[in-house]
């Protein structure tokens, strides 16, 4: 008995279907004659004395939707179809060939090196993935970014200047289907990236590959043969999502299964702190039978950069009053990133102490991204229940130099995220004299000295509300935390210090002082 698979779509040309034929192959024409095909079967159905009675509006709707997801998946399935073969095969070369050394460095000196990122836009990872490039190319080496997307109006200045390389491929596929499947597309675009640096070794080999957040590609770009492949892990990225049904959890069990096997593809494992790394350690237990260990690699600050952008930054700012002090928050609008816990701590101030205070809500926001419009306007909303929004101002997608301006005028830094990975924004806030307030989980615990360079407390509003208010009132204690902070900053997370390590790594790794892994 043949195969019959009825897809269904209300349009406005009425209900659109077709059926797959006994063969069980469905032509990509097929949606078409359905479509044009529909009104003569309705003519024919009255012609026959059958019932042509529409349906009513809610049953439009629901079989709308459901004909809509039903095209979707037809084409996931199709692409799947297309890719998953293809790429399958390209990771188990990759896993069973080994790599080779490509030619030796001229001189000695110089190595290449690559870089591979899913999106260079504006965010922690970013930064450190141009932070680095920068200190290696600023080391003697050949530095090459490749990209999935790179918006030159929402990126870092140094991708669009002309001081880095950057290489944009799959930009054409998609970041999302029907609003979800976030990861398997973002998997997808870096194989595409991966593939496309494994093309251009046969021309320009890389000696070494640093991927980062994505580990799918390391089998890929085993066949580039580069010396060493090192991977950054800023977080395990399975634990990112929720799991919220079965569905979801049936969709990300090879997923999240191939990060595994994949991550210990490297030849070596950077995180961001020891608080990433314990939970990679709990994240992925298989490595760690097999005593896959990852070294701590802090994210770093450019104190030149830092200090050329403090010099631009104005002396006056138009958001204060007379008299007014400045809370800041710097993070992206995102709801992960608990800035309302910024707003319900203002609000918890005494009356007096708020009237004279301004919460500035600062940090990158891209109006393509529903999450970042949405969270902004619960923003507004939450600022407004708790009858503060005269005290708070939104400023999205600020600059290095506005950044610097709103640190300037800051008495006190309020870092919201509850078990951040590393968090850069504290750091910066130290080396501009601001004290800071954080949650005292993740890596602020690594960051930040408590009751020396800030404050580290539970993510309660009353918790925050009494360190917050003892910076305002106290000019000294300020002073001497932010003496002390741009101290820390300086000694343990500067761009130099960063530099001269990866740049050891890249050596030590090249030159195989590290066990060459041939898996």
């Amino acid at each position: 008995m043949g195969t019959s698979w009825v897809l269904s779509q209300e349009a406005a040309l009425g209900r659109v279907s077709w059926r797959v034929p006994p063969s069980g192959r469905l032509t990509a024409l097929d949606l078409g004659f359905s479509v044009a095909l529909r009104p003569l079967q309705r003519q024919r159905g009255r012609a026959a004395g059958r019932s042509t009675t529409e349906p009513s509006p809610r049953s439009r709707e629901a079989m709308g939707f459901l004909g809509l997801l039903s095209t979707a998946a037809a084409w996931v399935c199709l692409a799947l179809t297309l890719f998953v073969p293809p790429l399958l095969i390209v990771l188990v070369l990759g896993l069973l060939l080994p790599r080779r050394a490509p030619p030796q460095r001229s001189g000695g000196k110089c190595s290449k090196v690559a870089f591979v990122h899913p999106d260079l836009g504006i965010g922690g990872a970013e930064r450190l993935v141009v932070d680095a490039a920068v200190a290696l190319q600023k080391a003697g080496h050949e530095v090459n970014i490749f990209t999935a997307r790179h918006e030159t109006n929402h990126c870092f200045e140094e991708t669009r200047n002309g001081t880095l390389r950057v290489h944009v491929h799959g930009n054409f596929l998609p970041r999302r289907v029907l609003g979800r499947f976030y990861a398997a597309c973002a998997y997808l675009r870096m194989c595409w990236v991966s593939v496309v640096i494994v093309l251009l070794s046969f021309r320009i080999p890389f000696h070494v590959i640093i991927v980062d957040q994505v580990s799918i590609c390391l089998p890929i770009l085993r066949l580039a043969r580069p010396r060493a492949i090192l991977f950054y892990c800023h977080y395990p990225d399975y634990l990112l999502t929720a799991k919220s049904s079965v569905l979801k959890s049936l969709y990300r069990a090879p997923l999240d299964f191939l990060e595994e096997v994949t991550t210990g593809l490297a030849d070596q494992i950077f995180v961001n702190s020891r608080f990433t790394a314990g939970v990679f350690a709990a994240a992925f237990p298989l490595l760690s039978w097999f005593g896959v260990c990852p070294d701590v690699l802090y994210p770093p600050l450019d104190l030149q950069g830092q200090d050329e952008a403090a010099r631009k930054a104005a002396d006056a700012l138009d958001v204060l009053g007379e008299g007014e002090q400045l809370l800041l928050s710097i993070n992206r609008f995102e709801r992960k990133k608990n800035v309302g816990l910024a707003i319900r701590t203002l609000a918890r101030l005494p009356e007096e102490t708020r009237r004279l205070t301004r919460l500035v809500l600062a940090g990158g926001y891209d109006d393509r991204l529903p999450e970042n419009v949405e969270h902004a306007a619960e923003l507004e909303d939450l600022a407004t229940q708790l009858g503060v929004a005269d005290r708070v101002v939104q400023k999205r997608s600020v600059s290095l130099v506005e950044k610097a301006t709103l640190l300037r005028h800051a008495a006190c830094l309020l870092y919201t995220p509850d078990r951040e990975h590393f968090g850069i924004v504290p750091v910066e806030a130290m080396y501009a004299r601001v004290p800071v307030v954080a949650v005292n989980t993740g890596g602020p615990l690594e960051s930040i000295v408590d009751g020396e360079t800030g404050f580290l407390r539970p993510q309660e509003p009353e918790a925050w509300a009494e360190p917050v208010e003892k910076l305002l009132k106290d000019p000294a204690l300020r002073k001497r935390f932010g003496e002390a902070g741009r101290q820390r900053a300086s000694s343990c997370f500067s761009l130099e210090a960063f530099g001269k390590a990866l740049d050891a790594a890249v050596r030590r790794n090249e030159d195989g002082s590290i066990a060459d892994k041939d898996r």
